[in-house]
């Protein structure tokens, strides 16, 4: 057992850690290249382990590929535009072997197990029983799964959604993985209930990259594509792992030291894909043990910090402009943009010594990304979920495209902002209508369109589904894919919630603990794969996705599927649909048996899906129509909206610390691989803090001493982590870091941005002391 786990258990959380370790835990600090070597050894261990040296490396042949090839589960960065045979990584190739294991959950395993007991074993060894096979119900009385056929599961959910009071009585949540058609017709399905309740995993995570982007470019979505950052002079990359969290960016990185573009990367950690790497696919380079340069300058930014080190940038770029007219495009700003002049003495306002305070940077280090900034012709700005996290997540995104418009570093060429979208599709979930804020034109033409009355009122997202479940406002709680249980924030607060539901609903590929975190009733609907074969009436399916760039493109899956009861998420979303709505004139079944149906309506609904079927079908796929990369722009104004917005206070309190939760490089959202974090030097261990070493001895800590973490919320109520080992990291001063979901119990559910309604897990508010 864990030492995190006492103090867990007294705050009704569950162990809800990784593997037992079967050694000590070992820090060494990292000094390798990314990817390389190390990833190529990393997959040929977790392949033994799984067992999956044949069915494996057959599907990494087929993965990202644009013919016959099935679009990788994990990240959502695109896929190669010129051909490139192995568009792979470590840990896609790690995410889609986990899916593809041999193993299974069956109605033997559930009667062998109780979910008391399953409750208290570890989410590694939850989701290591492998696949789930069939649908099963909880039995109060005996406390196991057992078994249910789909026609009385489908029933339950029907009845459960007809007995409502109100539509608004029920919640649709949405993962990042459900690709777009089932996204479509669970949207259809949720509004013609008469509910927005849509809360999605956006919500926790670029909601506030959505909300800037809409307000200053009058769109949600970045504007450049792989082709930009091929031609960019600049890249600045912010808040994001991107060994861990976006592999295949680490080939984009090192083509562009090739050519000589500058890159500088702004985190608080200086993480392994920011200083070399190896492309695994080079097979030269990998020959040779040669490495790359994926940096040319490095800050650590304090957290929160980012706002303020733009806004350094922004006001050394202005100051240049009085001795240098090439500073600034005027002939840009003043044709496309508003608000420039009030930016500007927003600039000249704020003190250098305010900025470097906020930043927790040099004037000297801020100067240096400026020039870079400056001699770049044309500059991308690519950030991630260091960014996003906070209170002024909302602001500091409108304060990057205000750098960019500066200097007309929009609608050209290899410039423009450049959102990395964690999840395989969430950006594709948005755009198909999985929106808890949906606008009045997209509602407009669903009705249109699909001859339903769709209600007008915002419905509910993560946080607030989270609040009405516990206030007994939300009765029943559909998760489509994901593990809501541990990916929300308060822990503790989540898990009441959940079982005040009468219903809970969970659609998975596996066992996961949102299973055991239930309502009075509930059911697991287990689902394809997207390695898997799809099979309908009209043959074979294929399914879409969005990538981080706004291309669409088709994934099918290759693999037989892990059970003959499987069904395709489209199937699950119109079953539950057809029992909830008995007079529905939407053809729901007609819809599952040819998803070309579904596309073609997808076409006539949404914006940007003309000839949906025909372009989707081409040589990559197709780009959504990106009206702000054409320079027209949806705001008030018709011009991009410079902001002016003041400086946040994001400097510790004296005596406590900034902690952001963040992933282990071995870890997947909430699937947890192992305890080892190799480039962050980590081994057999996951309940830990990385601290500053001035901070740990100013508070007596050494080297692996267990500490006591306390978090106190805007309430002013306190949230705890007991014995949790203290590493010494290169991190600024005042800042600490550790790892989701164990952290999540120290993130307060009050505590979320008032600007994008995100919990605030990157900016957690704690004292840490050496435990006694």
């Amino acid at each position: 057992m864990n030492a995190s786990d006492n103090q867990q258990e007294q705050d009704g959380v569950e162990p809800n850690v990784g593997p037992i370790p079967e050694a000590a835990p070992e820090f060494h600090p990292y000094h390798h290249p990314a990817a390389g070597w190390g990833a190529a050894k990393s997959v040929t261990r977790f392949l033994l382990r799984e067992r999956e040296l044949v069915d494996g490396p057959r599907a990494i042949m087929k993965m990202n590929h644009e013919k016959s090839g099935f679009d990788c589960p994990g990240c959502a960065w695109p896929d190669d535009t010129k051909g490139l045979k192995l568009d792979i990584c470590e840990n896609g190739i790690k995410h889609v072997t986990w899916e593809m294991t041999r193993k299974r959950v069956d109605r033997t395993f559930f009667a062998e197990h109780s979910v008391s007991e399953l409750s208290k074993w570890s989410d590694f060894a939850l989701e290591d029983q492998g696949r789930l096979t069939e649908p099963m119900r909880y039995d109060p009385e005996s406390d196991h799964y057992v078994p249910i056929s789909w026609k009385d599961a489908f029933a339950t959910v029907g009845r459960a959604l007809r007995e409502l009071d109100d539509p608004n009585q029920a919640a649709f949540y949405t993962s990042g993985r459900l690709g777009n058609e089932a996204t479509f017709l669970y949207q259809l399905m949720a509004r013609e209930l008469g509910t927005n309740n849509l809360p999605d995993c956006s919500n926790m995570c670029h909601e506030a990259s959505g909300r800037a982007l809409q307000a200053s470019l009058g769109t949600g979505k970045g504007t450049v594509d792989l082709k930009d950052w091929d031609a960019t002079d600049a890249l600045f990359i912010m808040g994001v792992n991107v060994a861990s969290n976006a592999p295949r960016m680490l080939t984009a990185l090192a083509e562009a030291y090739h050519r000589g573009a500058q890159i500088v990367h702004i985190n608080p950690l200086v993480e392994a894909a920011a200083t070399r790497t190896i492309i695994p696919h080079d097979i030269a380079d990998m020959a040779l043990f040669r490495a790359t340069r994926t940096s040319t300058l490095n800050l650590q930014v304090r957290i929160g910090g980012d706002m303020a080190l733009m806004r350094g940038i922004s006001k050394a770029v202005l100051e240049q402009s009085g001795t240098d007219p090439k500073a600034l495009d005027p002939e840009f700003i003043d044709r496309h943009t508003s608000g420039f002049e009030e930016y500007r003495d927003l600039c000249e306002a704020t003190p250098w010594e305010e900025i470097e305070l906020q930043s927790g940077l040099s004037r000297d280090d801020i100067l240096k990304a400026a020039h870079v900034y400056r001699d770049a012709d044309r500059s991308i700005v690519s950030w991630c979920l260091g960014v996003t996290q906070h209170e002024h997540g909302v602001d500091t995104v409108r304060e990057i495209v205000n750098l960019l418009l500066l200097r007309g570093n929009l609608g050209r060429e290899g410039a423009g902002p450049s959102p990395v979208r964690g999840h395989s599709n969430v950006q594709g979930n948005r755009t198909c209508g999985i929106d808890h804020r949906p606008s009045p034109e997209f509602l407009d033409r669903l009705a249109e369109v699909c001859k339903i009355d769709p209600p007008r009122a915002h419905g509910l997202d993560t946080i607030g589904t989270i609040q009405a479940m516990n206030r007994g406002d939300v009765k029943v709680f559909v998760g489509m894919g994901g593990n809501f249980a541990l990916a929300a924030p308060d822990t503790p607060y989540t898990y009441e919630a959940l079982r005040t539901c009468d219903l809970t609903v969970q659609v998975s590929t596996k066992l996961n603990r949102s299973h055991l975190v239930h309502g009075r009733q509930a059911l697991i609907l287990p689902c394809l794969g997207r390695t898997e074969k799809d099979h309908q009436r009209a043959g074979v399916q294929s399914t879409s996705v969005e990538d981080s760039m706004s291309m669409v493109h088709l994934s099918v899956g290759m693999k037989r599927p892990a059970s003959s009861q499987l069904l395709s998420e489209p199937a699950i979303v119109a079953g539950m649909a057809r029992a909830a709505l008995p007079d529905s004139a939407t053809p729901w079944q007609w819809y599952v048996e040819d998803y070309d149906r579904i596309r073609d309506t997808m076409a006539q609904a949404l914006d940007g899906f003309e000839d949906f079927n025909r372009r989707v079908r081409l040589p990559l796929g197709f780009r959504i129509k990106q009206p702000a990369r054409e320079l027209v722009f949806d705001t008030p104004s018709s011009r991009a909206e410079f902001s002016s917005a003041p400086l946040p206070d994001v400097v510790p309190a004296p005596g406590t610390l900034a902690l952001g939760t963040m992933r282990s490089h071995d870890q997947w959202n909430t699937t947890i691989y192992s305890d080892n974090d190799r480039y962050r030097g980590i081994k057999n261990l996951r309940t830990l803090v990385f601290m500053n070493a001035a901070d740990m001895r100013e508070r007596g800590i050494d080297e692996f001493d267990p500490v006591d973490i306390t978090s106190t919320a805007k309430d002013g109520s306190t949230r705890h982590l007991n014995g949790y080992l203290a590493i010494p990291y290169d991190i600024p001063r005042g800042c600490a870091a550790g790892y989701m979901p164990e952290m999540n119990v120290l993130c307060a559910l009050v505590d979320y941005s008032t600007q994008s309604d995100q919990p605030i897990m990157k900016h957690v508010k704690v004292t840490i002391t050496r435990a006694t």
